[in-house]
């Protein structure tokens, strides 16, 4: 029986997000871990909203980001589940199938070194399952809807996850 390729599952791109509550130092820390881990640089992002008693001021960057979309985000995915031990949590996932899992310390990931000066810094990864057809809602012209036939359950994202990356869902 062949198999609908309008079906299959891919990644569609993973997001890197280290947020560490202030400018400076900290932030450039943040943002060189970011570079070496994933090779891409990343963006920095600004505070939503001015909060007096952390310093925080409306518009002061505060965390970074990186988007990893094909070959680089299956690779950096395949290093973030070991960091995990290739386990987690069912209720990761939300209603469209996509996920997300944070990362305690950035030196639990293979292929980086811990440096004094820079210290430990933990990530939150988010991923995004899709099918092929699913730019049809991005694109900017004659823009429409994917069908509801189309759409990734929550229980074909796990299943998917859990064929190609080996990672098996539990209480992390």
């Amino acid at each position: 029986m062949s198999v609908n390729p309008m079906k299959t599952l891919k990644i569609g791109k993973v997001v890197v997000n280290i947020s560490v509550g202030q400018s400076g130092t900290p932030l450039s820390n943040a943002m060189a871990i970011l570079e070496t881990m994933t090779g891409q640089a990343p963006s920095p992002r600004p505070a939503k909203m001015t909060i007096r008693q952390w310093n925080i001021r409306k518009g002061e960057p505060m965390a970074c980001a990186v988007t990893l979309r094909g070959e680089l985000a299956d690779a950096f995915l395949q290093k973030a589940f070991t960091a995990v031990r290739h386990k987690i949590n069912p209720r990761s996932f939300d209603k469209d199938g996509n996920f997300a899992f944070g990362i305690r310390e950035h030196i639990d990931v293979p292929g980086t070194r811990y440096d004094p000066k820079t210290g430990i810094i933990g990530m939150d990864v988010m991923a995004t399952v899709e099918r092929p057809g699913y730019r049809v809602n991005r694109r900017k012209r004659a823009q429409s809807k994917v069908g509801t036939s189309h759409r990734v359950t929550p229980d074909e994202s796990r299943e998917f996850i859990s064929e190609t990356y080996g990672v098996t869902m539990g209480l992390e």
